[in-house]
């Protein structure tokens, strides 16, 4: 006789349970996510980006004549041999972009010197000072003083056009100073009216605004010499800004430097 439970171990079989023991659920299957929202919570990869770097640092040339030294500077005895000695120049990158040198022009003994900011797309393409449009601008307040620009002299911080007329880096006026002040130094001018902000930074150390500086006088050392310095805007900002008020203060900066060339105790009076 079979065993009781062989016949219930069979009756169970024919009912389609397999065993007597229920094996556990398997573990539900997670939905799909869709591709997008995959994509959407996955990590984002970030891929370092390397900082941006300027310009390499220039380095100026060796050959003979690219950078003056300060000794053959101060061994030019006039503006003719100066202007021989710096006409290769290459100590900053703007004379690397010029057309010509703008090394300044007029009397080498003028009582008055006009400093500008740097040489314009005129003044590139010929080789002199003050020559479009600031420079007819300048030429009739010379001619309002009853001097001829042939009277003075006109010159600049910077010696080479800056790309799009900017203001020279304060690189590339340093590498033009040593020249302006030799300049100065031959000349020996008994008024020095500087044209805009740059000049008066560059040469006085002054970094405030021209409009507050404008009609003080500064005074700057040349040597064994004090130089009395106006400071005034400068003719393309007059051009710009052509109201009453500028065109005034001007003229009025203007007459002052020239009443100090007219003082008859003046250092220079008799030149």
């Amino acid at each position: 006789m079979d065993h009781p439970l062989q016949a219930w171990r069979d009756t169970l079989g024919d009912l389609g349970v397999l065993g007597l023991v229920r094996e556990a659920p398997a573990a539900p299957v997670p939905p799909a996510v869709p591709e997008r929202r995959a994509q959407a919570q996955a990590a984002p990869i970030v891929t370092p980006v390397p900082p941006r770097q300027g310009p390499p640092a220039y380095v100026p040339p060796t050959a003979p004549g690219a950078c003056p030294s300060a000794e053959v500077v101060a061994g030019c005895g006039s503006l003719e041999t100066l202007q021989q000695a710096v006409s290769g120049c290459l100590a900053c990158p703007l004379g690397g972009g010029r057309i010509k040198l703008v090394f300044g022009e007029g009397d080498p003994q003028a009582r008055l010197l006009f400093v500008g900011e740097g040489p314009g797309r005129d003044e590139d393409l010929q080789g002199r000072p003050f020559v479009g449009k600031a420079g007819e601008l300048l030429d009739k307040m010379i001619g309002a003083l009853g001097l001829k620009r042939e009277q003075t002299y006109i010159t600049n911080v910077v010696m080479c056009r800056p790309p799009d007329n900017r203001v020279p880096a304060p690189e590339e006026a340093r590498a033009c100073l040593g020249y302006l002040r030799r300049k100065l130094e031959l000349i020996q001018p008994a008024v020095i009216v500087t044209l805009g902000a740059t000049p008066l930074r560059e040469l006085l150390g002054v970094s405030e605004g021209i409009t507050r500086v404008r009609g003080q006088w500064r005074r700057l050392q040349v040597g064994d010499r004090e130089i009395p310095v106006m400071p005034t805007f400068h003719p393309a900002y007059v051009l710009r800004q052509y109201t009453q008020d500028v065109r005034r203060a001007v003229w009025e900066d203007l007459q002052a430097a020239k009443a100090w060339l007219d003082r008859p105790d003046g250092p220079t009076a008799g030149r």
